[in-house]
């Protein structure tokens, strides 16, 4: 079956001489995870580079903001619209979609001359990623069925792990070449060069096969029901404050970072932004999803918050580090708990629906907050609105973890 005939909605039989690379599982395992890892880095290969772009390009922290937020945008738009995709046209066909589009991303991005150019690189990244979060997810939980607890960590470990990889990998081929291009341009070549054995694979059958019937395609309405409203709730406003902290450190924090602690390297700021993001996936890959670390591991989470603020401004690179690490490793038993805690609330067929719900929550934490920290910056200046957007995380984190408690108290009453 060719990619060709799969976004045709032609069903297997219906293709004659189906040929192609018949991978095993351990090398479809590691095709899918390297492909949505690749995706992930490029979307934040720029993370360190922003100093850098608005230096060249003249831009100020709100077009920064605005640039970072397009990506967003267009994920949580993409995941509305054709998240589902690729349960009709197959994971493969999916994937390779979302590696072209984002292919074109790292190209108009390495020859972007102006803050629009920039936004629409970041939205073809954002779209690319939309496509691609679903399609691997699926792919991995079907590839090892008997293994979901795996299948989630290598989900996590492709998607976390790449988003953490970004900054450091941005940083490090900025020493190469033009610092705001090089990376973009090596980057796409590996997006190019992961096509071939994605287009060679023998394609499975989609999940839910429907030949030539193209309103499937169509956006899916949410719902939501009463047994699972206040769960909901509860891990969407994880997810959101969570995002809303990553947004800060991979936007305006590394520029920010830099000035406090006098770390000017693009390799050096990428690694510090990307501190929060290894830790959080680090203690998802090894420590056990408990419901009952909710509320504790938001505490954590809002304390230190506070406190890499509270370091930057002292000037301490070590506090920093430690601070970092501390609220990604507390945000990441606060995103497993509340995630654990709402499945086992799920019945199996309502899962698919609520946890991209989730994620259209989660994503905007990414989106409107971090814009309005460049407005706050452009006009009160990085310490005071950094200062005045942790404290806004840090009271959020604390009565979530009163309302989780509460939730937690009922629900054993």
């Amino acid at each position: 079956m060719t990619v060709f005939s799969e976004l045709a909605m032609r069903p297997l039989a219906d293709v004659p001489g189906v040929r192609g690379w018949n991978a095993s599982i351990p090398a479809r395992l590691v095709l899918t995870i390297f492909a949505t890892a690749l995706l992930l880095v490029g979307a934040n290969l720029a993370t360190p580079l922003y100093p850098l772009l608005q230096s060249r390009l003249g831009l100020g922290p709100f077009a920064v903001t605005l640039t970072f937020s397009s990506y967003v945008i267009a994920l949580i738009l993409g995941l509305v619209l054709y998240g589902h995709w690729s349960d009709h046209l197959g994971r493969r066909a999916a994937l390779v979609l979302a590696v072209v589009v984002g292919l074109g991303g790292e190209v108009v991005f390495a020859t972007a001359d102006g803050l629009g150019a920039l936004m629409v690189g970041r939205s073809l990244q954002g779209a690319a990623v939309a496509m691609a979060i679903g399609a691997s997810g699926a792919a991995l939980r079907e590839l090892l069925p008997r293994h979901p607890r795996w299948a989630s960590r290598f989900t996590l470990l492709a998607s976390t792990g790449g988003v953490a990889l970004g900054p450091i990998v941005g940083g490090f081929l900025a020493a190469y070449g033009e610092p705001t291009r090089t990376p973009f341009i090596v980057h796409a070549l590996l997006m190019a060069a992961m096509l071939v054995p994605l287009c060679l694979v023998r394609a499975r059958p989609a999940i839910a096969p429907t030949p030539g019937e193209y309103s499937v395609l169509k956006p899916q309405k949410p719902r939501l029901t009463e047994t699972v409203r206040s769960q909901f709730w509860v891990t969407s406003l994880v997810g959101f404050l969570s995002f809303a902290l990553f947004g800060f450190c991979l936007s305006l924090g590394p520029g920010y970072f830099a000035h406090a602690t006098g770390v000017h390297s693009a390799v050096g700021t990428g690694t510090l932004a990307s501190l929060v993001l290894l830790g959080s996936a680090g203690i998802q890959l090894v420590a056990p999803a408990r419901g009952s670390s909710l509320p504790g591991a938001l505490v954590g989470m809002g304390v230190s918050s506070v406190l890499i603020v509270v370091s930057a401004e002292s000037g301490l690179l070590w506090m920093l580090c430690l601070a970092m690490l501390g609220a990604g490793i507390a945000q990441g038993i606060a995103f497993q708990s509340a995630f654990h805690r709402l499945s086992v609330s799920l019945p199996a067929q309502e899962s698919a629906r609520v946890f991209s719900s989730v994620y259209v929550v989660t994503y905007l934490g990414s989106a409107a907050p971090v814009v309005g920290l460049g407005a706050l910056t452009g006009s009160l200046g990085i310490t005071v609105a950094a200062s005045l957007f942790v404290s806004v995380v840090a009271g959020g984190c604390l009565l979530l973890a009163a309302a989780a408690l509460k939730i937690s108290r009922t629900s054993q009453g």
